[in-house]
């Protein structure tokens, strides 16, 4: 498990909790992609299943240490979907719930991790709910979530709410400059794109992917002119998402541009294909474009939706839109 810099306060604080006897027993991390907010829970879990610990430091020795690193502690539970399945139903959390009214079978703690608490149907959320509002002793829940506002309010409520946020821009792009050869302006256009968390900016970085975002680039001002169609090929791919998410960033930053706020826009890399939208569309294409975009968006996460067929529609729909005068 990667460790990262920017998680060392927020564990020196929660642990420091538990060492004055206040750790909560069921904490919930907000956390973007790309935060390490399994790094984190991880830790904390070593944390709490050490029998030696040395501080705010798990002893890496003792027999429990020694499960954990095998990831074969039997009082160290995980929820997580099956493959294949996007949603964690009650089933799975009532096997692992009443496991822990037994003993503990190393006699210390027992965690529960819950990576992606937004998995969870309304009725294993329930389920979740009635054991933490009467939790076992030494048991403790850790959950994730990108966006907590999805849970049931109920079940929040039981959590201590702990937001994982993004590092200061300079530190995270000193950072990203030590792991992989990149200029300035493709690190903090990278980051801006990954909301400011610095290992998905690395992920995007990655060749295949960088190479995706260029090629979309490259493509926007040929089609914009009026091939539109020729974007096809650069959005329909399995990570349609992503690239679709490019083009809108792009878009929100030719209307930063127009409004003179050019020193906010994420695609720093792409400066000159920016003024060219900015002084090509008006404000109001640049708008609309946003929302049909994003309209777009909602409609692709659709399960077994025809990607092709859609992307088409949407880019036919997009290029008579740019040349039809809008009302205002």
């Amino acid at each position: 498990m990667i460790w990262y810099p920017w998680l060392n306060q927020p564990y020196r604080q929660i642990i420091g909790q538990h060492q004055a006897g206040r750790g909560h027993h069921a904490l919930l991390l907000q956390a973007l992609p790309g935060m390490g907010d399994a790094s984190l829970m991880w830790g904390i879990s070593r944390w709490l299943m050490c029998q030696q610990r040395d501080g705010l430091k798990s002893c890496g020795e003792c027999h429990s240490c020694q499960l954990m690193q095998a990831h074969t502690h039997p009082d160290w539970y995980t929820l997580e979907t099956e493959k294949g399945k996007s949603s964690l139903g009650i089933d799975a959390v009532r096997s692992v719930t009443e496991k822990l009214y037994h003993h503990a079978q190393q006699g210390g703690a027992k965690v529960v991790l819950l990576p992606d608490a937004a998995q969870l149907t309304e009725a294993a959320a329930n389920a979740l709910l009635k054991t933490l509002e009467e939790p076992p002793k030494n048991t403790w829940f850790l959950l994730s979530c990108q966006e907590p506002s999805r849970l049931l309010a109920t079940l929040r409520s039981r959590c201590l709410n702990f937001h994982l946020a993004v590092p200061d821009e300079a530190q995270s792009l000193a950072w990203l400059q030590k792991q992989a050869n990149v200029t300035q302006q493709d690190g903090l256009s990278a980051l801006r794109l990954s909301g400011g968390a610095p290992a998905a900016a690395q992920s995007l970085l990655e060749e295949k992917s960088w190479a995706a975002r260029q090629a979309l680039c490259r493509a926007l001002p040929t089609a914009l002119r009026g091939d539109m169609l020729s974007l096809l090929v650069v959005l329909n791919h399995d990570d349609v998402l992503e690239r679709t998410g490019w083009l809108c960033a792009l878009l929100v930053d030719a209307m930063k541009w127009q409004q003179g706020g050019g020193q906010f826009i994420a695609n720093i890399d792409q400066q000159a294909l920016i003024a060219d939208m900015a002084m090509q569309l008006p404000g109001s294409a640049l708008d609309e474009s946003v929302r049909q975009w994003i309209s777009c968006r909602v409609r692709l996460n659709v399960v077994a939706v025809n990607r092709e067929l859609l992307l088409t529609d949407q880019l036919l729909s997009w290029e008579q839109m740019l040349h039809t005068p809008l009302a205002g």
